[in-house]
């Protein structure tokens, strides 16, 4: 769905039109599950939270202005807030222990002990990066997100964005021994065109 549909969903949803919001629903339901679970790591809770943030983009629709914002980016930064509230009151559980659990269900000892390896691998990594870091992880690739609306999301400029998502990618890489290409001189290096918070 391009922008300028979502953009008249968006006006006939703030006048009210319930249908135009379960379009809506529709549309990004599956991103803000992916973004809240990848953050909690309880399906469950995920479900809750997921519905959470739709009860509030509801109720805070008539007070939503664009001036240029897109609103994906509005819609993450409130679901980034539910899920800080979520936090605050309870320790986050893994990322991908679900994942692992799901698989053990149809693979046979070996491919789960392999499969446990690599995930607890990946979790290591994960673990090892900054908040910020992770948090860009799941909105660019979890959830899908284009810069520009993860920025929104995190209340970030564009070129911020990337460069903490090229340096995440970078510390996965090194963490999970992934050989790097040429273009990466250190770990706090950020790409050209990317090193300052004022360029995409």
């Amino acid at each position: 769905m391009n922008d300028e549909t979502i953009d008249r969903l968006v006006a006939q949803a703030q006048q009210g039109d319930l249908q135009a919001f379960g379009s809506i629903f529709d549309t990004y339901h599956v991103a803000v599950y992916r973004f809240v679970a990848s953050r909690v790591g309880n399906p469950s809770d995920a479900e809750d939270l997921t519905q959470l943030v739709f009860v509030k983009a509801l109720e805070a629709l008539p007070r939503f202005t664009a001036r240029g914002i897109p609103f994906g980016g509005w819609l993450f930064r409130l679901a980034r807030n539910t899920v800080i509230d979520h936090v605050r009151t309870r320790r986050e559980t893994s990322e991908l222990e679900a994942a692992t659990n799901r698989a053990a269900e149809d693979a046979g000892p070996e491919v789960i002990a392999v499969l446990r390896d690599d995930l607890n691998a990946v979790a290591i990594a994960l673990a090892a990066l900054t908040e910020d870091q992770r948090e860009v992880i799941a909105l660019r690739f979890f959830s899908g997100l284009s810069a520009r609306e993860a920025a929104e999301a995190m209340g970030r400029q564009e070129g911020t964005i990337r460069g903490l998502q090229f340096r995440a990618i970078g510390a996965l890489r090194r963490s999970l021994g992934i050989e790097l290409g040429g273009g990466v001189d250190g770990p706090g290096e950020a790409p050209a065109g990317a090193t300052s918070e004022t360029q995409a």
